[in-house]
């Protein structure tokens, strides 16, 4: 049986004959460049995330990008975030010329150790701190950072939060006996629709979402080189704008987002379930739903003993996997002059050695998680490690 960690040819089908005809009437428009489709979108994020506005922009890398240059963020800042998330998180940081400062992950949701950045910033003299400009909790594989101890942090320290939620729409926190979207608790939240994405465009976009009227026009001007009205910058910006055709095919998309999310979860449980009936959980970990939060599962990942051969005897049996990610970004040859080293953050480098991504995607069939699974037992009885 073949088993794709990603199949979205399942997912186009289900669109198709909604997202061509609207297509064609775009086309015939030749309207690309911001606009109505864009603003749409805009709108329709915005309310999804229970937030005021929302900026579409090119990619999530730019979305972090952008609020960190709306921030003022440049040489000499410090910007406190994880190591363990993708390049773009710290690559927008050390872009601006700013240093990139690490906090440890939990280590069993794989997000920013709270207790940590609070200890973190509490080390710092005043002078010290003034130098900190944001704080980027990164609400990995789908699910929230713990945000009721960082946004304390926050408001302690006038820090201002960026979340980066590139893997997370939909995803949720409890804040006042209410569950809110990631995207509403910090100063900016930022979207990746990248098409791997739970709701993915058919190449790169992104988005940016505030509760704040003057930064959202910010960075609507840094979004277009910096630009108020044509040919007059009052800021330096960037070409960083969202394709209206990607808008689009997002709007189309936006609809099915909640179906798509369940399907996930239910993936998810049944895989859980399945490792716990087959006795599995010795040597398989799954992910944790922190209580209070609800999961969209971008990614299904799990702690695997053996990780490299379990990835390899699965592959040849036809099953995709992927490891998020291999070494940790203090650790990266480019970040060497940042002077960390191997056991800084252990948590995060143990991450990197031991999870691995199993596909959750919404149309994966139960016959198919079955096949993971019992795959995943035979290879732990074939080398003996346990029956």
């Amino acid at each position: 049986m073949h088993v794709p960690l990603l199949d979205l040819r399942l997912q186009y089908e289900r669109f198709k004959g909604t997202l061509l005809p609207r297509m064609h009437e775009f086309l015939a428009q030749q309207q690309f460049i911001l606009g109505p489709q864009v603003e749409a979108l805009e709108h329709a994020i915005a309310e999804y995330c229970g937030v005021p506005f929302a900026i579409g922009v090119t990619s999530g890398t730019d979305a972090l990008l952008l609020s960190l240059m709306a921030l003022g963020v440049g040489p000499g800042d410090k910007v406190i975030t994880t190591p363990y998330t993708f390049f773009a998180t710290v690559g927008a940081i050390a872009r601006l010329g700013a240093t990139p400062v690490f906090v440890d992950i939990e280590p069993d949701t794989y997000t920013i150790d709270a207790v940590q950045l609070a200890l973190l910033l509490d080390a710092y003299t005043p002078k010290e701190r003034i130098k900190i400009k944001a704080i980027i909790p990164v609400h990995l594989y789908g699910q929230c950072a713990d945000m009721k101890p960082i946004l304390a942090c926050s408001r302690q320290y006038n820090i201002p939060v960026i979340e980066d939620a590139a893997q997370a729409l939909g995803a949720g926190y409890v804040m006042d006996d209410k569950l809110r979207k990631a995207c509403s608790f910090g100063e900016f939240g930022c979207l990746s629709f990248f098409p791997s994405k739970n709701l993915g465009c058919f190449g790169d976009g992104g988005m940016i979402t505030t509760p704040d009227a003057d930064m959202a026009q910010k960075l609507r001007c840094l979004r277009v080189h910096g630009q108020t009205e044509g040919y007059y910058h009052n800021f330096i910006g960037i070409n960083g704008r969202l394709d209206a055709l990607q808008a689009l095919i997002l709007q189309v998309k936006l609809p099915y987002l909640e179906e798509w999310t369940e399907r996930r979860r239910n993936n998810a449980a049944q895989y859980t379930y399945l490792f716990d009936q087959e006795g599995l959980t010795e040597f398989i970990t799954p992910p944790r739903e922190r209580t209070g939060s609800f999961h969209v599962y971008n990614q299904y990942v799990v702690r695997a003993r053996d990780r490299d051969k379990l990835k390899q005897y699965l592959l040849e049996r036809g099953i995709g996997t992927a490891v998020y990610y291999p070494l940790p970004l203090h650790l990266q040859y480019c970040f060497k002059y940042l002077g960390y080293k191997a056991g800084d953050f252990p948590h995060s480098e143990c991450a990197a050695r031991e999870t691995l991504a199993l596909p959750v995607f919404p149309e994966l069939t139960q016959k198919q998680i079955e096949y993971v699974v019992d795959t995943i037992r035979r290879f732990y009885k074939k080398n003996k490690i346990f029956f």
